[in-house]
């Protein structure tokens, strides 16, 4: 479903609140949901607004080509659901992802009525078994590529100088040629792609659930366990005991195997790539990314790195 109201021409070059709000508005109309009131959550990767009208969460994409990716996302989310597991369900009586103007916008229930996060071990849990289930081919999920993410937010980067630009494209060019000699050790398989505990919210009933599926795909499941590591041990954003208790429930501490630092370094890349996506546009933004990359021109601490 598609509308090319005039409201969102300018939606397509740019992406705003207000831009988003718009987008909002005719993504409810066309689906028969009432926008009024909806209270904005974040705007990120996506524009995520919680609905007041009924217990529904609208995510916007940022990236117009997003289409495949919320397609995705979307069948997973639906066949998860006959799986029993514990993640956030696609809204049943929507068609959907809908496109408005040049984004695309998907339609899901909410979890509770405000955002609270589970634990590091609930996250665990919860990856050990995602890791278990075989996905159908149905789902037609892709091979998980890092450097064509590397590659696609280099090519973002706005109001990027262009020693910076050169310096993270060079470090890519490194990057690259050390993860080409990983020897992965766990399975080949399913992975969420996003795994934090910014990722697991505590459902109204109480279960921890996985959200935001965008990244589901296939990989090596060591990618669903680097962010809750370098989250402890570079950013201190994790406790050790937090730590400790994600490896002793998932049964793998991914500190321990060799490649572990060139995979954080990849990882560590694309979070400073996608802020640096957002420089022109937030002040807040342009700050958080001046300080990432003096940080990995000098190999400084990370611990005074913002969350974001």
């Amino acid at each position: 479903m598609t509308s090319d109201a005039g409201g969102t021409q300018d939606a397509a070059r740019e992406f705003t609140e207000e831009t988003a709000a718009t987008i909002l508005r005719e993504a409810c109309a066309d689906a028969g949901l009432e926008a009024a009131d909806a209270e904005l959550v974040r705007l990120g990767s996506n524009a995520v607004y919680r609905l007041a009208s009924a217990p529904v969460i609208v995510r916007i994409a940022r990236d117009p080509s997003a289409a495949n990716e919320m397609e995705r996302a979307v069948r997973a989310a639906r066949w998860l659901e006959t799986e029993d597991f514990p993640a956030v369900r696609a809204l049943s009586d929507v068609h959907q992802p809908v496109s408005v103007g040049s984004r695309v916008v998907t339609f899901w229930e909410s979890v509770q009525e405000r955002e609270e996060y589970a634990s590091v071990a609930e996250l665990a849990d919860l990856l050990r078994r995602l890791h278990w289930l075989e996905e159908p081919k149905s789902l037609d999920l892709e091979y998980f590529d890092p450097f064509a993410k590397v590659d696609a937010g280099l090519a973002a980067l706005d109001g990027v100088g262009g020693r910076d630009r050169e310096f993270l494209a060079e470090r890519a060019d490194k990057l690259s040629k050390e993860y080409d000699r990983l020897d992965f050790v766990l399975p080949f398989g399913l992975i969420h792609g996003d795994a934090n505990i910014g990722n697991v919210l505590r459902h109204r009933d109480g279960r921890a659930v996985l959200i935001d599926l965008d990244g589901v795909t296939l990989a090596p499941r060591e990618w669903d366990l680097i962010l809750t590591a370098m989250y402890y041990e570079r950013y201190g954003w994790h406790t050790r005991t937090e730590y400790e208790t994600f490896v002793h429930r998932y049964g793998f501490d991914v500190m321990n195997w060799p490649g572990y630092g060139v995979l954080a370094d990849v990882r560590e890349l694309m979070m400073v790539l996608w802020i640096g996506g957002q420089v022109s546009s937030s002040g807040r933004s342009a700050e958080e990314f001046a300080r990432r990359v003096n940080t990995l021109r000098t190999d400084g601490s990370r611990h005074d790195w913002q969350a974001f």
